[in-house]
């Protein structure tokens, strides 16, 4: 039987290092089948991740170049592909599903996108967590780490965000999309953060709300004050955004809440600890813990192999005592360095090739 547009582009996503695993019962093509017309849909399955300009692609493909641009054009307004400048003009790229098309459906999302993507999500979204490295990289809350520690740029937030150039805030689709499906996140919704280093760019863009540096500092003091993780891409450079993530709603971190799955992301290079001496056992930090790594007895207790480092119960202790220290060197694993290093290795992992 001949594949349909649905069944390549489906094809085409799973040999991106993200992954794009098919459902038994054919979940992820009715997922597809919401977001693009089958024109579109045969489009992008014929595009790669590296931009070309619709004059690039009509010669590979075949076809006019002007139509051929209008549509790419189109597709690039509803956050299907990836549009850049380039010498020779717009230039047009095939970008994985998460992260990357369904973030971009949030001005579009509804009840039936929202039930469609929670099906795939039990049949086989969750298989995308289970290979390493991880998409997402826990960074911890500044405050939480003690004075004395060096911080390496990569797990600071606040030189993520101080050598930004433009700053913005979008909703989470996760909790958009719990919430559409009549199981609404009482975490805040306005906490999503993206970076550029194109001044302004953020300006005028529909359903992004431009901030100040300070704003986008207080952004994520707000959304660790409510219990959020902070999580980035798995990288050492080239950082654009910042989620606040839960174990409730966030369409990654649920794999370690509901499926078990380990390792969903990757750890900060901290780790918690408890400052016997100053420890009530109030208990207040137990429930900030999203990964379960806090135990009440005497004084609380950390399961080290559960932290994350991620420090948001730090900020809950009344008592001043909890902190992150660094992990003993021999745990320490950083992150790839750049992007296309942590494409090179998920997709060694996952036994393919670019």
């Amino acid at each position: 039987m001949k594949e349909t547009p649905y069944q390549r582009l489906a094809r085409r996503l799973d040999a991106l290092p993200n992954g794009f695993p098919a459902a038994s019962d054919g979940a992820e093509l009715r997922l597809l089948e919401k977001i693009f017309t089958p024109q579109e849909a045969d489009l992008a399955a014929q595009m790669n991740p590296e931009a070309e300009t619709a004059a690039q692609i009509a010669a590979r493909l075949g076809g006019e170049e002007r139509p051929l641009q209008q549509t790419l054009k189109g597709m690039a307004r509803r956050g299907l592909i990836r549009v850049e400048r380039s010498p020779a003009g717009l230039a047009f790229a095939l970008i994985p599903f998460v992260v990357g098309i369904y973030e971009n459906q949030l001005e579009r999302i509804d009840a039936e996108m929202a039930q469609l993507f929670e099906e795939y999500y039990h049949q086989a979204f969750t298989k995308m967590l289970e290979v390493s490295p991880s998409v997402h990289r826990v960074i911890p809350v500044n405050e939480s780490i003690r004075t004395n520690l060096a911080i390496q740029p990569y797990e600071s937030v606040e030189t993520i965000l101080s050598t930004a150039r433009a700053w913005g805030v979008i909703d989470c689709i996760c909790r958009v999309q719990k919430a559409l499906i009549g199981q609404p996140c009482p975490h805040p919704v306005d906490v999503c953060m993206i970076v550029s280093q194109v001044p302004g760019v953020f300006d005028d863009r529909s359903g992004v709300r431009a901030l100040t540096l300070e704003q986008a500092r207080q952004t994520l003091q707000r959304a660790a004050q409510a219990g959020l993780v902070h999580s980035v891409s798995n990288s050492q450079e080239g950082i654009t955004y910042i989620c606040n993530c839960c174990t409730c709603s966030c369409g990654i971190l649920r794999g370690m809440a509901e499926m078990g799955i380990a390792n969903v992301v990757a750890r900060s290079d901290y780790v918690n600890q408890v400052y016997q001496d100053l420890c009530i056992a109030c208990g207040e930090c137990v429930p900030y813990c999203q990964f379960g790594a806090l135990e009440l007895a005497e004084t609380v207790v950390v399961n080290t192999v559960r932290c994350v480092g991620c420090g948001v119960c730090v900020l809950a202790c009344p008592e001043d005592a909890l902190g992150l220290i660094l992990r003993p060197a021999e745990e320490i694993q950083p992150p790839p360095r750049t992007e296309a290093d942590w494409r090179a290795e998920r997709l060694a992992a996952r036994g393919l090739s670019e």
